[in-house]
């Protein structure tokens, strides 16, 4: 495609999104600075329709864009826009305030929601991306230990545990052994070592060792953070009669714990944004809708996806900016905690 015909195209797709109306030439020609003659604009439109990137949605002169026009306009943009550093210092603003985990990402759903104005999911970081950053014990009367797990994503966990009488010295050295045998290391490894430790404890500790290891192995081996936060589920309302009869399926599909694994799974990264339009997705519900997603986590190792969903008339370069962005900053978040 040569590029006045594409300016042409990016012409009509921002006008779109912009004005939910089915844009014309005479229109184009008007409000944009096309350097060329209303027939000459016609006849680009003629042809872009014949090539399937845009078409008319019933009799009037207006066309919008298709999912094949979409993709030739995110597929052009050539690089994400960065935010602007008031934007920037938002998100910063608003997730330095997080206590935990759960917190980072339930402010990061609220925040995508917010900024995108469309559906916002976030993964949690699977075990398997984790290693142990501590193990604490606790001692809450001379027959309760509260034992306490943190991880480098930034999860915690707590389980309480019965034991036989014991004093500070003999938790301070478990402690110690536990440490030593975890610390570093990924879930899978330290469930290993930690194994091992059963059966080389001194006796003073083997019997509040043996139960205070079968619990970290419980937790280091619980799924229960593999899962999906999900927000802004009423920002589809507000997209107008095209899209209203895609919202029912929509949100029954996003409903889906499964599907929204599937919809984030190709997001690798925080700089390479995926996005996926219409008839692209796996899911006949969801192809009415686009998904933008990025992975986030350290240089070195991607922890988990968020991303948005939202109809395919979506403002894409703002909303790829917005994803890459917030991936960046939750990332970077985790990674120093």
């Amino acid at each position: 495609m040569d590029e006045r015909k594409l300016e042409v195209l990016r012409a009509i797709v921002t006008d779109y999104v912009s004005t939910q109306e089915p844009v014309g030439s005479k229109t184009l020609v008007e409000r944009h600075d096309l350097g060329v003659s209303p027939a000459t604009v016609r006849n680009d439109m003629a042809a872009l329709e014949e090539e399937g990137y845009i078409a008319q949605p019933h009799t009037s002169a207006g066309r919008i864009p298709t999912d094949k026009g979409y993709r030739l306009f995110v597929d052009r943009l050539g690089t994400v826009k960065p935010l602007s550093p008031a934007e920037q210092r938002a998100i910063q603003t608003f997730l330095s305030g997080a206590l935990d985990l759960d917190d980072v990402l339930y402010r990061t759903v609220k925040l995508l929601a917010q900024v995108t104005q469309q559906v916002a999911i976030v993964q949690y970081p699977t075990l398997s991306h984790a290693t142990v950053r501590h193990v604490e014990v606790v001692s809450l009367s001379t027959q309760r230990i509260l034992l306490i797990l943190i991880t480098s994503t930034g999860r915690i966990e707590q389980r309480q545990l019965e034991l036989p009488e014991h004093d500070d010295e003999t938790l301070s050295e478990l402690r110690a052994h536990l440490n030593a045998e975890a610390v570093g290391n990924s879930s899978s490894q330290a469930s290993v070592r930690l194994s091992k430790l059963l059966g080389g404890l001194p006796p003073s500790l083997q019997v509040i060792g043996q139960a205070a290891i079968a619990t970290l192995l419980e937790m280091l081996s619980s799924e229960a953070y593999g899962r999906i936060v999900v927000g802004g589920m009423p920002n589809l309302t507000r997209y107008g009669a095209e899209f209203a009869t895609a919202v029912k399926p929509v949100l029954e599909a996003l409903e889906e714990q499964v599907v929204l694994l599937k919809l984030l799974g190709e997001a690798t990264s925080p700089d390479a944004v995926t996005v996926r339009i219409g008839q692209e997705n796996p899911y006949k519900e969801l192809q009415s809708s686009s998904v933008v997603a990025a992975g986030y986590g350290s240089a070195v190792d991607t922890l988990a996806t968020l991303g948005v969903v939202g109809p395919t008339r979506m403002d894409y370069p703002s909303t790829m900016a917005s994803v890459r962005a917030v991936a960046r900053y939750v990332g970077r978040f985790l990674s120093e905690g």
